[in-house]
């Protein structure tokens, strides 16, 4: 049987016990090992592992012993409750050994639970598990966790009221941080909120999410638009260290002041602001500070050091365009 979206996450969630085995697959191994875990756990519970419930083996192992599969499933342990197990890495090679364990599986044996890359429609391991009457396929792609998904995660981390606000920052993080980084977030989240009965909200989200070079040319930005010079050498620094190219910076300054500009061409339409709504807000106060004439300036400034930066120039494109910010960061101040 296949499954996908939401039946899958419901397998995740309570699997069946009459199952005779699971197929995760996928392109990214921190998505599949995240739900493996969870699948896993739901199956045997907390203490499944510390009982010697699971049986873990990898496909090399499998292939240097094609009879542990089947050993495995139908070994009995010294504590009650169900086992499983899990095959990791399992290549299509390995068809033929799980099909046998597959076969021969009956009602109170370990349940099978395999992991592998991302397979193709014509993959041997997935025409094994698909079609089979007692197993189940499940392929996981690039897409972000859906905002059920999310509510999921929380619950199990023992947060289960969320604000709005909160949960439309944190779908916006699900979808800039890799499903590792976020999970970590989520926990770390869970740990900041340890023992508060309020409900998570965005200043939470934001007091624990990892700090990314987005929002670090986010904060470069708003500090030079704001007249903060002080911090745009700090800022410089951390962005050099972290490999932000030049060009990069000039691209979304001219984007950040091409907003500025059009927010003061038509105050109030807030279709030329990019961002988040509190980030829109404080993008309104800049744009309204600076006026469109200020702000021509500004744009011809950075017009000037972006093409400098694709000509032939040999001076270095960081010290151009740290020079650049500094002297928006001027403009700013001298409009006061």
């Amino acid at each position: 049987m296949k499954l996908a979206g939401p039946e899958a996450n419901r397998w995740f969630a309570r699997p069946n016990p009459a199952a005779a085995g699971v197929l995760i697959y996928g392109a990214d191994p921190m998505k599949v090992a995240m739900k493996r875990q969870q699948l896993v756990a739901a199956i045997i519970g907390p203490q499944g592992e510390a009982e010697m419930r699971l049986a873990r083996m990898s496909g090399a192992d499998l292939r240097r012993d094609p009879a542990g599969l089947l050993d495995a499933v139908k070994a009995q342990g010294f504590f009650p409750g169900p086992r499983v197990a899990f095959v990791e890495d399992a290549t299509d090679g390995l068809a033929e050994v799980i099909a046998a364990a597959l076969a021969d599986w009956r009602a109170g044996d370990a349940q099978i639970v395999v992991t592998s890359a991302l397979l193709t429609p014509k993959s041997p391991l997935r025409k094994l598990f698909e079609p089979h009457p007692t197993a189940v396929a499940i392929g996981l792609y690039d897409d972000p966790p859906t905002q059920a998904e999310i509510e999921d995660e929380l619950r199990r981390a023992g947060l289960g009221v969320v604000d709005g606000a909160a949960m439309k920052d944190l779908v916006a993080l699900s979808r800039d941080l890799d499903p590792g980084d976020f999970r970590q977030t989520l926990e770390k989240i869970a740990l900041y909120k340890w023992e508060d009965a309020a409900p998570l909200t965005a200043d939470d989200v934001a007091a624990c999410a990892p700090a990314t070079v987005e929002g670090e040319v986010d904060d470069i930005l708003h500090a030079a638009a704001e007249g903060r010079m002080r911090e745009v050498g700090a800022l410089m620094r951390r962005l050099e260290a972290q490999g932000t190219q030049p060009v990069t910076l000039a691209i979304r300054s001219l984007q950040h002041f091409r907003s500025l500009h059009g927010a003061a061409v038509q105050p109030g339409g807030g279709g030329m602001m990019r961002g988040a709504p509190k980030n829109r807000e404080r993008m309104a106060r800049q744009a309204e500070g600076w006026g469109r004439d200020r702000l021509e300036e500004a744009l011809s400034l950075i017009v000037e050091t972006d093409l400098t930066l694709r000509s032939t120039s040999r001076a270095p494109g960081l010290a151009l365009v740290e020079r650049m910010l500094l002297r928006l960061a001027g403009l700013a101040t001298a409009r006061r």
